[in-house]
């Protein structure tokens, strides 16, 4: 029997790495995003198609993977998968519109910059952003399916060095470390040092820091 759409609850569970279903006309996009919870720079999204003639081995939620291994993934799926976009919103946008919100539009975008447009799309958690094609919101998506699988490296990566290079310029806080998370090393950087231009003003912890100067 045909899924209605959007599913019910109950649809969207899907059993671990599920294989895509191809058999619906057109290809399937997952997304997924990193940096939703730090106090610090944009949130990334990415959209990705995968080849299913060229499967990946190894694809799992990138938080349970080793960076290196992140690294050498993130590697494949862009040899491998049919196409693939990464995108953003930026500090100032997720100060702008919320976090939430300024999830949705990097989601949106990454899809948009697809250079083929897939029939439907895989989204991990349980919010949509606003696509011209049906979508399904997937939870633990990450860990269920492939293509949101490849989607949640592609974006961790591309988050994790943004971080890297945000250390080069502001050493002081240990981007590199906490990836800019509000752990108690950022906390006393940033009662220290105050907040450096990345830092997002509409998060708590960054705004009592700028209340106080």
């Amino acid at each position: 029997m045909p899924r209605a759409w959007p599913p019910t609850p109950s649809e969207a569970c899907l059993p671990e790495q599920a294989t895509l279903d191809f058999s619906a006309p057109g290809l399937i996009a997952g997304v997924d995003e990193a940096g939703r919870g730090p106090l610090a720079g944009p949130v990334v999204a990415a959209a990705v198609v995968l080849d299913p003639a060229r499967p990946i081995a190894g694809l799992a939620d990138s938080k349970a993977l080793s960076a290196a291994r992140r690294e050498a993934l993130f590697a494949q799926v862009q040899a491998q998968a049919l196409c693939f976009c990464v995108a953003q919103a930026s500090r100032e946008e997720i100060d702008r519109l919320n976090i939430l919100q300024a999830t949705l539009l990097a989601m949106r975008r990454a899809v948009e910059g697809l250079a083929t447009q897939p029939a439907r799309v895989l989204v991990d958690g349980n919010r949509l952003p606003r696509l011209a094609m049906p979508a399904e919101a997937i939870v633990k998506g990450d860990a269920r399916v492939a293509a949101i699988s490849a989607a949640s490296i592609l974006a961790k990566v591309t988050r994790d060095r943004w971080c890297a290079d945000l250390h080069a310029r502001y050493p002081h806080y240990g981007f590199d470390r906490h990836k800019g998370y509000g752990t108690a090393e950022h906390l006393s950087a940033l009662a220290r040092h105050g907040a450096c231009p990345e830092h997002r003003r509409s998060f708590a912890p960054v705004a009592r820091v700028l209340e106080l100067r």
